[in-house]
């Protein structure tokens, strides 16, 4: 348990920080979900758009910390080959 005034208002933050970044989590992951429902059903237009959706709230969780900056890159450009493969 925390000892010293600061120990605690660090375990204030830690738990505020927390919510919020479990929230990022999870909006990001809901949007890549859409994307991957899209590619499984075969549309090519919804699956487009999704990405499109998609793609900001990934790189925006790589910027706040959420995930690595590579695992993002990485991310989307997976998603991106497949969007691109299913529109042919």
């Amino acid at each position: 348990m925390a000892n010293t005034s600061s120990a605690k208002k660090a375990v204030r933050k830690i738990a505020r920080r927390t919510e919020i970044n479990k929230s990022r989590r999870s909006q990001m992951r809901t949007y890549v979900k859409k994307v991957e429902e899209a590619l499984s059903s075969g549309d090519a237009a919804a699956a487009q758009t999704a990405f499109a959706a998609a793609q900001p709230f990934v790189m925006r969780a790589a910027q706040k910390g959420i995930m690595h900056k590579n695992t993002a890159s990485r991310k989307i450009s997976r998603l991106s080959a497949r969007v691109k493969a299913l529109a042919k």
